[in-house]
């Protein structure tokens, strides 16, 4: 078994290369320490003895990739997480997207879809649901079919439940799923709304137009250069008055699309200004 932080910054260069050539999966403007840190965590968490094997397997092996590429983007997740942010989704943003005759959300990076259930949630509580789209996206298919299933732990339902509270919530929680043993599945009109599809960040382009992009907890793993051309890409994306949300540890501060936007409070949500 290796021992940790087994991988150098060198072969973490050639790893990211062999990826982009074999596979074309560009991790080279993913931040290198966490890069490096998640790689170093799949070696012991699936005992490869050196750098060489994971490297071998990973070459040799189309459905390891998979498992690859899901450690490396993993985020993490939880429903209403911040629940001030949802709060002032509520309070702030969602009263103004109530004026469009249809409102279209992106979940950039939705991981495995506690965001996007939440979101439908909140629209749905605002009585805004049934004329709203939410699209969402991740580069990994496996998280994907966590989210289109619905599913999710029991346990986690508490702590879930307490944010939804948090976060304004009127209702009891436990309306919106039914619990069988130890998983809850969460109510299928939640799912009406919803589109999933991979989207990769990093390579893709825009896909549409939208009043509210949210994308927490996914640039902090990116390099400035990357995390950039981000910004852009949503730029690009958001209408004139939309709403970005960005995660706790983000900011569109110092990045060059920064002056086309107003931040709302102190929340990592900013307001697209006008520019007609």
């Amino acid at each position: 078994m290796l021992e940790p932080s087994i991988v150098k910054d060198k072969e973490v260069e050639h790893l990211i290369n062999d990826v982009y050539e074999m596979y074309g999966y560009d991790f080279s403007g993913y931040s290198r320490a966490s890069f490096k840190r998640r790689v170093n965590r799949i070696c012991l968490l699936d005992r490869f003895t050196s750098f060489a094997e994971l490297r071998y397997t990973i070459m040799n092996d189309a459905e390891y990739l998979k498992r690859f590429v899901e450690e490396v983007t993993v985020n993490v997740t939880e429903m209403f997480r911040d629940p001030s942010f949802f709060k002032a989704l509520r309070e702030k943003v969602l009263p103004q997207l109530g004026t469009y005759p249809l409102i279209r959300i992106w979940i950039a990076g939705c991981s495995t879809g506690e965001e996007a259930y939440s979101i439908a949630i909140l629209l749905k509580e605002a009585g805004l649901y049934d004329k709203s789209l939410i699209y969402g996206t991740d580069l990994n298919p496996a998280v994907l079919e966590t989210a289109r299933a619905g599913v999710f732990p029991l346990y986690q339902m508490k702590l879930y439940s307490e944010n939804y509270m948090l976060s304004g919530g009127k209702r009891d929680f436990s309306d919106y799923y039914t619990a069988n043993y130890d998983s809850v599945k969460f109510d299928k009109s939640l799912q009406e709304k919803l589109i999933l599809s991979t989207h990769n960040l990093v390579s893709d382009s825009s896909f549409n137009s939208f009043q509210l992009i949210i994308c927490r907890n996914v640039l902090i793993y990116f390099d400035r250069e990357l995390q950039e051309r981000v910004f852009k890409l949503f730029d690009n994306s958001l209408e004139n008055l939309g709403f970005l949300a960005l995660g706790a540890k983000e900011t569109l501060r110092f990045s060059t699309i920064e002056k086309n936007y107003h931040q709302v409070e102190d929340q990592k949500i900013w307001k697209k200004l006008d520019h007609h």
